[in-house]
């Protein structure tokens, strides 16, 4: 069975609060191809989104803890944002995930439905590394970032307007733009630890903007879509 893996942007699922309607079109869009493609399974990782940043940002302003401990309890405090945003998904596609939402990608055995969701993991690691592992340990070649940008950009488009976007780029090219340390709540195409491992693995990413279903839909089935590839 080819196992696919998402990568799904917890700005996508829960900006600030949880998308419904994004949610009702996605979870249709996935049972949809699933049922025309009965030798597929997904893996959906699921960020913190919204959630994650505003209890982050509560916590640095009230905190006057060490930086090392600081920056691990910020951490903890998105990875808890991801379970809660993770849940809410597993539960959304009912019998097509029979699993508990998986919180240690190294310990995830069992893959008995067509629907595996995962969420955070422990301090220094974004869902994008735990996508990663995940596609190690369940043989899939290609992870699917989805996020709010369309394509990965030569520089950020919002302070650079001579920025352009790219639809393909090598991983050696693309970890020199991103660098080589996760921060919690680092906005960038897809986090340097998980790049690294990625690239190691021979692993292909592909970047593409959450809330264009049409688009994941082509994604899922091979055909021509606007997105960066990472490989």
């Amino acid at each position: 069975m080819k196992t696919m893996i998402l990568s799904v942007g917890g700005s996508i699922v829960a900006p600030e609060f949880p998308d419904v309607n994004f949610l009702k079109a996605f979870v249709a869009t996935v049972r949809d191809f699933l049922g025309k493609n009965p030798d597929s399974r997904l893996i959906l990782v699921v960020g913190g989104g919204g959630p994650a940043r505003i209890y982050q940002k509560a916590f640095r302003d009230v905190s006057d803890s060490a930086a090392g401990s600081a920056t691990d309890a910020a951490d903890w405090i998105g990875i808890m944002a991801t379970r809660l945003n993770a849940q809410l998904v597993k539960a959304s596609f009912g019998e097509l995930c029979r699993e508990s939402v998986v919180t240690d990608p190294t310990a995830a055995n069992e893959f008995t439905g067509r629907i595996l969701v995962a969420a955070g993991w422990k301090p220094g690691f974004s869902t994008d590394n735990d996508a990663v592992l995940l596609a190690e340990k369940f043989g899939g070649d290609t992870v699917v970032n989805l996020s709010n940008i369309e394509k990965v950009y030569t520089d950020d488009p919002r302070k650079n307007p001579d920025a352009k976007p790219l639809d393909e780029i090598s991983w050696a090219d693309f970890r020199k733009m991103v660098g080589d340390e996760w921060v919690p709540g680092k906005n960038c195409p897809f986090d340097p630890i998980a790049s690294k491992k990625a690239s190691e693995l021979g692993l292909k990413v592909i970047c593409a903007g959450g809330k264009n279903l049409d688009n994941i839909r082509a994604i899922l089935e091979g055909k021509n879509y606007i997105g960066t590839t990472i490989g």
